[in-house]
Formats: structure tokens, C-alpha cells, sequence
């Protein structure tokens, strides 16, 4: 109940907003079963727009992983707890991690920011391991989704953007990466499919101005340097505790 009618709010909100959504690959998510939906990280509403759109083409509610810390502001744990978020101690993750598992096996979906924070660069940095160790233990599969755009709303460290701004945003959903191989071999494979996805979704979203803050450097904005190297097709395997 308190799921639904919070995505009642945010799609009016979204309305409000005039936000031009575009969507690809929606068919993509597998229609029963546990998932991890792996979804890049570069605004505070990336969820917005990604939690809608499975709920819109799947009717599949999404549980989301978050910052343990948002539970101190009342309002935003009694919402959290109404949408079954998973909360996330990041200085000790262990029981969010197996309560994560736990719903996949169940056959929930289970949405992570594997960058665990926000890209500053917009690029997809080095991931933890955390998605790929979920879906190996689970036995699931992962789905990239890629939200382009919101960092034109709710960037971290710049003016938020909420009024009506009938700004475009796309969610791209790449096909689903089953659980094989080793923890470094999956996550390198999951950093690849999603760095692909958020090249195809660049390359269709329209014009990235030379200079625009929302723009990443490799397109000519002023976005932050990358901290890692971009990966290469069949590049090998990495590794970062998450």
C-alpha cells in the first residue's frame, strides 16, 4: 500500500516535472524470478525513475538497498520500512547483504548502486563486488539499467533542478547477466555491459553541450575526471570488496 502510493507521488511529481521520459530494453527484466537490478549512480532520484519504470512494464516491485543513515529522519524510515528498503550499514554491511540475498531467493528484485555513491564524473566508476557475490549466492541473474539525465535534477554538490523543467530522461535496461564465473570475472562483466549501455543511451539522448557540468568529460563537459579507466570490451576482471 505505502509502495504504491509513493509511486502515485512520484508520478505526479514526474508530471509536474514535464520530464520527457524515453525507455529501452524494458522487455529486458525477466518477468518473475530474483534479479539484481544494477543501476548507475549519478543523482539522488536515479531510483525515481528506474523503481517507476519496472513497476510501470512489469508491475514488479523493486527493493531498493540504502544508506542506513536516512533512517534518522522519521518520515523517510517510516517510508522506507513501507517499501521494504533493505537498509545498508556501509561500515558493516553483512546483514544487509544477507537480508538482500534472502529476498532474491525469494524471488524479489533487489536494486544496488554498485559505485556505491554517486559517479561525479557520470561515468561508470569501479564497482564493489557486492552485486555480483549477491547473484552467485542467490543464483540469479543481473540486469544493468542505465538513468540518464536525473543529474540534470538532483546532482550532488550543485543547484537542484525540481521545478518544472520538462527535462529529458532516459532508463535503459541491458540484457540480463547470469550468475557464473568467479566474483572479480562477474563484476568486471557487469562494469563492461553497463559502461556499453551508458554509451548507447549518451549517443541517443540528444545534445551534451561543450562545457555543461552535467556533461562528462570524455563528451566535452566539465564533469569531474573519471577515478578509474574507462573498461575495454573483454577486458579482464577486477576487484573491490562491497
Amino acid at each position: 500500500m505505502i509502495y504504491l502510493a509513493l509511486a502515485t507521488v512520484l508520478r505526479l511529481w514526474h508530471a509536474f516535472g514535464g520530464y520527457r521520459v524515453s525507455r529501452v530494453g524494458s522487455e529486458r527484466l525477466p518477468r518473475a524470478g530474483g534479479v539484481v537490478l544494477a543501476i548507475n549512480h549519478t543523482s539522488y532520484v536515479d531510483f525515481t525513475f528506474a523503481g517507476l519504470e519496472m513497476l510501470r512494464t512489469d508491475r514488479r516491485r523493486v527493493r531498493f538497498m540504502g544508506k542506513k543513515e536516512l533512517q534518522d529522519n522519521p518520515v523517510l524510515r517510516f517510508l522506507m520500512w513501507g517499501c521494504g528498503v533493505i537498509p545498508v550499514d556501509r561500515s558493516a554491511g553483512h546483514d544487509a547483504y544477507v537480508a538482500a540475498v534472502e529476498q532474491l531467493q525469494r524471488g524479489e528484485v533487489v536494486a544496488i548502486y554498485p559505485e556505491s555513491t554517486i559517479s561525479l564524473s557520470l561515468e561508470i566508476e569501479t564497482l564493489k563486488s557486492g552485486a555480483a557475490r549477491m547473484a552467485l549466492e542467490a543464483g540469479v541473474p543481473i540486469v544493468p539499467c542505465i538513468v540518464w539525465g536525473t543529474q540534470r535534477i538532483a546532482p550532488k554538490g550543485a543547484p537542484k533542478n525540481l521545478g518544472r523543467s520538462r527535462l529529458p530522461v532516459a532508463v535503459a535496461t541491458g540484457d540480463p547477466i547470469m550468475p557464473t564465473g568467479s566474483v572479480d570475472e562477474l563484476t568486471a562483466l557487469l562494469r563492461d555491459a553497463m559502461a556499453t549501455l551508458l554509451d548507447e543511451v549518451q549517443a541517443a539522448y540528444g545534445t551534451h553541450p561543450a562545457g555543461a557540468a552535467w556533461v562528462p568529460e570524455r563528451l566535452g563537459g566539465s564533469a569531474p575526471p573519471a577515478l578509474s579507466p574507462r573498461p575495454e570490451p573483454g577486458s579482464g576482471p577486477t576487484s573491490d570488496d562491497g
